[in-house]
């Protein structure tokens, strides 16, 4: 049995048998709830030391994106018998293939992943900024005696895996490694896990349970894949494997998320976690709650619709100079996305709202606009919701060359299968302070997405 002892914990980033619902969401009153807190490391958005925009980098994010999705609603369509109306698996075809490579400038590497703690029952664990502002990422311990593996933490997957310790060529080389026969703890269950990506490789393995301790909570018998073959596409990423945050429902492994897991065994005060992202120092995830400190006010909440597996909000704005531009959409909340994207239809007639712009590259969807007029973005949920900013120099992915005076979005158009839902990025969540919320009980009952702004920094 796990522990019952509560924790609240934190961990610094520079930064998945269930049961399926459907239910329908609408806004909800602000609140405030309490919590713990974890910290992040900072990101950076696809543009060149030089100012200009790194068109090749947000290629591979608009890649990333669309396989990260459709194998999203392959899942969906298993685990539910089927696709909601409007909803529908992209085609490989779609899928661009091998997107120019670029190469990583950084130094990030596992030594960079640092520990520390504090007091109240707090234990932080250092979290890096792994792949230029593609994904967060921090240790994780699984086994006993326990084995650190580097992960990316993802709102947008709800499955866990690492690489095993058969799998030892090409991509699998510098990876730590998972082995099923030196921990006491682990359990062998029936099934395989498998995604399979746009150039046709794939990620896959047998399926496993066993102890998983992230930054000092503990969820037991955590079900996860120790991939036995691994993507090519991961042959330059640095971490070992995904933890996912978002709902059952998307899981391939059908399986709780990790989190969930260790909110329902005791090892999280509540089963609810926040978000700051931050394009500096200080960004944060908090496991249990949400960081007071860190926003003004209370966080404004709003139901969300768990059906379909994502942190799905409904009744969106999006505005443009504080004038409403396009209404009645939904959107999700994903903190592994970097970008923002809508339908196309819909993200054409934003930017015919926007002074200047123009369509940039109409393959990739990204539009541009005059450098000397960013505009001023903003996203509100329901009737009175507050419209929440996008940042300007979160809003501007550069210029598009040297000494040009258009520059690009991070708004893109993109059809990625999700209806008229928009995927809300890091370009929009490093503007607010973000909490996502499971019901207590009923996981489905009021479970939300609340945002707050964020406290100047004196």
């Amino acid at each position: 049995m796990a522990s019952k002892t509560t924790h609240s914990f934190a961990a610094s980033f520079s930064l998945v048998l269930l049961v399926l619902s459907c239910v329908s969401a609408v806004p909800l009153a602000r609140e405030q709830p309490t919590g713990g807190a974890i910290s992040l490391p900072p990101r950076v958005a696809p543009t060149n030391p030089d100012g200009t925009f790194n068109h090749d980098a947000a290629k591979r994010l608009n890649r990333r994106v669309i396989e990260k999705h459709r194998q999203n609603l392959m899942n969906l369509e298993k685990n539910c018998g089927g696709l909601p109306e409007g909803i529908k698996i992209p085609d490989l075809a779609a899928v661009p293939q091998n997107p120019a490579h670029v190469p990583r400038t950084d130094e990030d590497s596992n030594d960079k992943v640092t520990h520390t703690k504090r007091t109240s029952k707090k234990a932080e664990e250092g979290l890096t900024d792994e792949e230029g502002d593609v994904e967060w990422a921090g240790n994780i311990e699984i086994g006993t005696p326990s084995k650190k593996f580097l992960i990316d933490f993802d709102t947008g997957s709800s499955d866990l895996w690492v690489v095993a310790s058969s799998c030892t060529d090409g991509p699998c080389a510098k990876k730590n490694k998972y082995d099923v026969a030196k921990s006491s703890t682990s359990k062998k269950e029936s099934g395989t896990f498998s995604i399979v990506y746009g150039d046709n490789s794939t990620v896959s393995g047998p399926i496993s349970t066993d102890t998983v301790t992230v930054a000092g909570a503990t969820a037991m018998n955590q079900t996860f894949s120790a991939v036995t073959t691994l993507s090519k596409s991961f042959a330059d990423d640095p971490t070992d494997g995904i933890l996912g945050l978002a709902w059952p429902a998307i899981s391939n492994l059908k399986a709780k998320p990790w989190f969930l897991n260790a909110a329902e065994q005791g090892a999280v005060k509540k089963k609810e976690f926040g978000f700051y992202l931050s394009s500096g120092n200080g960004s944060q995830l908090y496991l249990g709650g949400t960081d007071p400190e860190l926003y003004s006010g209370s966080l404004e909440y709003h139901k969300v619709d768990p059906s379909e597996g994502f942190w799905k909000v409904l009744d969106a704005r999006i505005h443009v100079g504080g004038k409403e531009a396009v209404k009645d959409f939904q959107t999700i909340i994903d903190s592994g996305t970097t970008l923002m994207y809508g339908p196309p239809a819909a993200v054409k007639e934003f930017f015919s709202k926007v002074d200047g712009a123009s369509v940039y590259d109409e393959q990739e969807g990204f539009y541009s606009f005059p450098c000397d007029k960013v505009p001023q973005v903003s996203f509100s949920w329901g009737a009175h919701g507050k419209k929440f900013v996008v940042p300007s120099e979160n809003f501007n992915l550069g210029q598009t060359e040297k000494g040009s005076s258009s520059c690009v979005a991070s708004l893109a158009a993109s059809d990625l299968g999700l209806g008229n839902a928009w995927l809300i990025g890091d370009s929009f969540m490093k503007g607010v302070y973000a909490g996502f919320r499971f019901g207590e009980k009923d996981i489905t009952k009021d479970a939300a997405v609340g945002f707050a702004e964020l406290k100047k920094k004196k």
